[in-house]
């Protein structure tokens, strides 16, 4: 059972999409559901996910897949052609789950940098790949990324190191993890839980801590190894 608001948004998101191809912006949620500020929106998108009628698609602002909608009960017919709705396209990470050749070894995809640093735009993927032992990682999806910056030295990971990550959207105080904040910047740091807040830990002290609202950072995968070439 969905509430009045959360009926209203995902009909309105529904609607945009039918007739633009396109989702609506934060702003324009905002408006048209008549709420004071962005965070009732996030809010909502987050209790739409929960309940399955949307899916947060990770490393794209602001992207959503519609599932279903309570009259239905399936993804919107006349929206087959652009079922991925979103603003600010940015491709979606191809993860992959890991089956080894007769040699061991896998082929992971290569989805850009990541900052270690300053927060960069979110990921994009670049149709590249590379070749490590199996051993490396476990099972799951995973997929690599290139490291930009020296945030997380004191951690062993260094500018132009590429590491491995383990697809997921949870993970424990204390894991490295690559995060995505506000749905638009992406960053490669230490998690850190702080009662209600979600702190993002440098490994090198002339970074200072960073600390959100929960709703404004997602998990988009968790550090399993890295490789460094020489």
């Amino acid at each position: 059972m969905l509430t009045k608001k959360q009926h209203q948004l995902l009909i309105f998101i529904k609607d945009r999409v039918e007739a633009t191809g396109i989702s609506p912006s934060f702003e324009e949620m905002k408006e048209a559901l008549d709420l004071k500020s962005k965070s009732g929106i996030h809010r909502l998108i987050t209790a739409l996910e929960e309940r399955g009628f949307i899916r947060r698609l990770p490393h794209r602002a602001r992207a959503l897949e519609v599932l279903r909608t309570p009259e239905t009960g399936a993804a919107p017919a006349a929206a087959a052609s652009a079922k991925v709705i979103h603003t600010n396209f940015r491709p979606q990470p191809r993860a992959h789950t890991v089956s080894a050749d007769q040699d061991g070894v896998v082929e992971l995809p290569l989805h850009g940098r990541i900052a270690a640093g300053t927060p960069i735009e979110a990921l994009q993927d670049n149709g590249s790949s590379v070749s490590i032992p199996a051993a490396l990682i476990g099972g799951g999806e995973h997929y690599a990324l290139e490291v930009a910056g020296d945030s997380m030295v004191d951690a062993g990971i260094q500018n132009g190191d590429t590491i491995l990550i383990h697809r997921c959207d949870t993970a424990d105080t204390g894991d490295i993890v690559v995060a995505l904040i506000d749905q638009q910047e992406a960053t490669l740091k230490r998690l850190r839980r702080k009662g209600n807040s979600v702190a993002l830990e440098a490994a090198n002290p002339a970074y200072e801590t960073r600390i959100f609202g929960p709703e404004r950072v997602k998990i988009q995968g968790r550090l399993v190894g890295l490789f460094r070439r020489y």
